[in-house]
C-alpha cells in the first residue's frame, strides 16, 4: 500500500510549528490517517531515542526500544487524551516506562542465568551458590510487591547503576521524592524477604503443615 504524505492530502497546517500541531496529528493517527504518522515519527523519534538512551546507555537496545515505543504510539494513539498533557509528554512517558522495563527484564534474565549456573566446586561453594540463588528468588518475588514508581527507582539505581540524581532526572521527579521511593522500597524489600525466608524455614523444619501437626513426628 502506498504511503501518502499528510501534506499531500490537503492539510495546510501540516508543518509542526507548535505542540498543538503534534497533538492534532496524533489525533489523525488515531483516526487511521497513516500519512500523519510520518510527521509524528519524524518529530518524536530523536526525543524518544534520547530518553531511552538516557536509561539504557546501550545504542543497540536503545534503537530497539525506540522502535517499540513508536509502534506503541501508532497502535494506541486513540488512548491519547490532550486534556492530560501534550503528545510529546505522553510519548516520552511511554518511552521512559519501556526503557525502565527493559532494565528490569535484563536484570531478571541475568539473575535467572546465574541461578542456572551452579559451579562444579566443593560443598561450601555449592551451599553458598544455592543460598545466593534462594536470595535472588526471594528478591524477585519481593520486587513484585513494590509499586510501579518504587520498581522504577530501584531498577534505575540498583540494576541500571544510576545515581540518585541521574534517576531523578530520568524519572522527572524531585531528588527528595526519588530518595524517599528508594528508601521505602528497600524497607519493603527487606521486610518481604525476611518474611519469605521465615516461611521457608518453617516449611523446611516441617512445621506449619495444613493439619496443624508437625510432620515427621509420630504420637505415642
Amino acid at each position: 500500500m502506498q504511503h501518502v504524505s499528510y501534506r499531500q492530502r490537503g492539510h495546510p497546517r501540516a508543518p509542526l510549528d507548535t505542540p498543538e500541531d503534534l497533538d492534532r496529528l496524533l489525533g489523525a493517527v488515531a483516526r487511521g490517517e497513516h500519512g500523519a504518522f510520518d510527521l509524528v515519527y519524524g518529530q518524536l523519534r530523536d526525543p524518544i531515542r534520547n530518553q531511552v538512551f538516557a536509561v539504557l546507555r546501550d545504542p543497540a537496545q536503545s534503537d530497539e526500544v525506540t522502535q517499540d515505543v513508536l509502534l506503541e504510539l501508532w497502535r494506541t494513539a486513540v488512548r491519547y487524551d490532550p486534556d492530560k498533557g501534550s503528545a510529546a509528554a505522553w510519548a516520552l512517558t511511554i518511552a521512559r516506562r519501556r526503557a525502565v522495563d527493559r532494565v528490569r527484564r535484563t536484570a531478571a534474565a541475568t539473575a535467572r542465568d546465574q541461578q542456572a549456573a551452579l559451579p562444579a566446586a566443593g560443598w561450601d561453594q555449592i551451599h553458598d551458590s544455592v543460598q545466593d540463588r534462594l536470595d535472588r528468588e526471594r528478591l524477585l518475588r519481593s520486587m513484585a510487591q513494590l509499586s510501579d514508581l518504587q520498581r522504577e527507582a530501584i531498577a534505575l539505581t540498583f540494576y541500571g547503576g544510576r545515581t540518585h540524581v541521574q534517576a531523578a532526572e530520568i524519572l522527572g521527579a524531585p531528588l527528595g521524592t526519588v530518595k524517599a521511593r528508594i528508601r521505602d522500597a528497600l524497607i519493603k524489600l527487606r521486610d518481604s524477604m525476611l518474611a519469605d525466608a521465615a516461611g521457608q524455614a518453617r516449611d523446611d523444619s516441617g512445621y506449619g503443615s495444613p493439619d496443624g501437626e508437625t510432620s515427621g513426628l509420630e504420637g505415642p
